[in-house]
């Protein structure tokens, strides 16, 4: 069974060594002050104390779900390459300031999710290093696929790694000993609090390892959430022995494809939303993790920037379509650090950059929509429950429905163009509540202004 919660969630992504730096005792050495640029290799000192602080603004936008970046001990700002995965990273905190995240976190009624890097760990991890002194003679050289010794990480590795990266090496997981150092740390960190587990590159794991990792984890309650990381179709994921949902790039694609970048129209989004929807298994659809933006991609803000001449579109007014559309759609809405504020920066590094606390800086027609459209997501169950379908009302207008059994529903209008007239009558929710922009009601008509939202509850009455 998939977690109850996820579908009423409206998760917060963080890179925990960029988003507030609340104890100086524990600072990297060396370390870049708060703003400066990131490179991939600078610390700044954000630690899990400066995540506990910024809880209350986080629980006051409407945020009830955390995942976090690895937090794990490793000698890299990002943490993808764990040196020991039953230790907290020295430079973010220690178990006490864990425990004390965990506890101020649920006691706002906000879950986290914890990022589970199960593919590789780091060229400094323990067992590595055995491998590396000892040779063929240590004890966890099957711990790993190493060619040939003595162990060679330069010109080229003579190991297997991840994507070629020498300092990430290839755990064997056919080796009963790895999964069960893997499912341990899983129970670990489990009994220690946390609510899931976000699962980084698991295409290049065997899903039968995932099978026993998902036995694990559901061990401790169906509410466990599993989420995978995964860039194109999600369907082969989404089975009751696998994950609950995965990370929809998908939908970020379709999103800014039609939002962004302008080379999807109206119709083009709908048939592509509603062939994702199709695809993907009734159970696992409000249980995916939908995202415009993440530590892996340019920030929202930077791509509707780059287009916004071409297309003659405000990156604002773009980036506030884009969040309409991902906060009426099926799956639970996630929003990357600092994007609420209109943070920007290209892909990493750039989209790592220390969180911006200064409100001065921030974008605030950017937070105003964010903050709404959460509000907006976490107050209404056809949001959060709803079944959904996408139609096209002309080129530029995109009509996202969310019905529920009882046939109450919600209806979001997106329009991305000069202006648009839509007929009340071939709509198929009759309007008794507006909930976001003010419907121009003229005859029977809505009149859209450029660039639009119009989101409003009602009575299903039919289908487009």
């Amino acid at each position: 069974m998939q977690p109850e919660w996820v579908k009423s969630s409206v998760f917060y992504q963080i890179f925990p060594e960029r988003f507030a730096n609340a104890n100086a005792s524990i600072n990297p050495n060396p370390v870049e002050s708060w703003d400066k640029s990131p490179t991939r290799d600078n610390f700044f000192g954000g630690d899990l104390q400066g995540i506990s602080k910024h809880l209350p603004y986080l629980a006051d936008m409407g945020i009830n779900a955390l995942y976090l970046t690895p937090i794990f001990q490793a000698d890299t700002n990002h943490r993808y390459d764990a040196t020991d995965y039953f230790k907290i990273d020295s430079r973010l905190g220690n178990d006490a300031d864990f425990d004390e995240f965990i506890k101020r976190a649920h006691e706002l009624q906000i879950r986290v999710v914890l990022d589970g890097v199960f593919n590789h760990c780091g060229i400094g991890h323990w067992a590595f290093q055995d491998v590396v002194r000892n040779g063929e003679q240590s004890q966890y050289v099957n711990w790993f696929s190493v060619e040939g010794f003595p162990v060679v990480s330069h010109p080229e590795p003579n190991y297997k790694t991840c994507s070629g990266c020498y300092y990430l090496p290839k755990w064997n997981v056919y080796n009963p000993e790895v999964r069960r150092h893997h499912y341990n740390v899983a129970k670990y960190w489990l009994n220690r609090g946390i609510d899931g587990w976000r699962l980084d590159v698991p295409y290049f794991v065997n899903k039968t390892f995932w099978k026993g990792f998902h036995n694990i984890v559901k061990s401790f309650g169906d509410d466990k959430y599993l989420v995978a990381e995964e860039w194109r179709n999600p369907s082969q994921w989404l089975t009751p022995e696998l994950m609950d949902g995965t990370m929809n790039y998908t939908v970020r694609d379709l999103v800014l494809g039609f939002c962004a970048d302008e080379t999807l129209d109206a119709y083009d989004f709908a048939d592509g939303m509603n062939a994702l929807y199709n695809d993907i298994p009734e159970e696992h659809r409000s249980c995916m993790l939908n995202l415009l933006g993440s530590h892996d991609t340019e920030r929202l803000l930077t791509r509707t920037k780059a287009h916004e001449y071409a297309w003659d579109t405000p990156a604002e007014d773009a980036e506030n379509l884009a969040y309409a559309l991902l906060f009426a759609a099926d799956g639970a809405p996630m929003v990357y650090y600092g994007d609420e504020n209109g943070m920007e920066g290209e892909n990493d590094p750039g989209c790592r950059a220390p969180m911006i606390w200064n409100e001065n800086d921030w974008n605030l027609s950017v937070r105003k929509t964010v903050c709404k459209l959460m509000r907006l997501r976490r107050e209404n169950a056809a949001l959060q429950y709803g079944r959904q379908h996408v139609a096209a009302l002309g080129k530029h207008t995109v009509c996202i429905t969310r019905t529920l059994p009882s046939g109450r529903a919600c209806l979001c209008l997106v329009h991305r163009g000069s202006g648009a007239y839509i007929n009340c009558d071939d709509l198929p929710v009759r309007m008794d509540r507006a909930l976001f922009g003010v419907p121009s009601i003229i005859g029977n008509q809505y009149r859209m202004g450029e660039k639009s939202i119009i989101l409003y509850e009602g009575e299903a009455v039919g289908k487009l």
